[in-house]
């Protein structure tokens, strides 16, 4: 299997070496640049499908330093913020980050969100592509998911949050999140009627809110799928 190559920004240099050996389980492939202007020139030199970025660097902050990389690359970017700084968040979000994570965090909560990243980068860039875990497959040749061959007759609400979660597998989306992600859709119509349309979708899979096989409710935060993913 390919690994995924990975580019940190920080100059936290036990944190580096921590995830790069940690990464290496899960097929990461981890470079650290401790300087931004080092994040920058080996952007020039290889290919990254994720770049990981801390808001507190030397020479200039993460915001700064995103700027410059989104100037020259589209690459996916999760910014790592100090937890319970919400306005580096929101900060962060309105500038076009991708994804954030509060330090101090869980190696394998960056792991999911990572691929998560990779999974999505990869599949934009393909008009047609199946994604499938346990035996439910989606089709976004089709906009159509089956659960054991049997097509689930999707609503375009349900496909959307369907796809939205088999592409970030095993990372808690809250309810905004999901809104701001699906914004092509037209969700102020139906905003308030979220939790009932994946509860819609929870019964097509059969699934249950108390033994989930596909999503979680994370108690205060949104939604999960727990499963495993897969490109077929």
């Amino acid at each position: 299997m390919d690994t995924i190559p990975i580019l940190l920004i920080d100059d936290d240099v036990r944190l580096g070496d921590l995830l790069k050996d940690y990464f290496m389980k899960y097929g990461l492939a981890l470079t650290q640049a401790l300087k931004p202007s080092d994040g920058l020139l080996v952007l020039k030199n290889k290919r990254f499908d994720v770049i990981i970025l801390d808001v507190m660097l030397p020479e200039m902050d993460g915001f700064e330093t995103f700027k410059k990389i989104r100037f020259a690359h589209q690459i996916p970017v999760i910014m790592l913020t100090a937890r319970g700084e919400v306005m580096d968040r929101v900060i962060g979000l309105e500038m076009g980050v991708d994804d954030y994570l509060a330090k101090p965090f869980e190696p394998r909560e960056l792991v999911a969100r990572v691929k998560g990243l990779a999974r999505r980068s990869v599949s934009t860039q393909r008009i047609n592509f199946k994604l499938k875990s346990q035996e439910l497959e989606l089709d976004t040749a089709h906009r159509s998911a089956a659960l054991s061959g049997k097509d689930l007759h999707l609503s375009t609400y349900e496909y959307e949050i369907l796809k939205l979660f088999m592409l970030n597998p095993g990372v808690s989306l809250s309810r905004d999140r999901i809104m701001d992600e699906l914004r092509g859709i037209d969700w102020e119509a139906i905003s308030r009627s979220l939790d009932v349309a994946i509860s819609r979708l929870r019964n097509k899979l059969g699934d249950s809110a108390k033994q989930p096989k596909y999503l979680k409710t994370v108690w205060g935060d949104g939604y999960c799928f727990i499963a495993q993913v897969d490109e077929v």
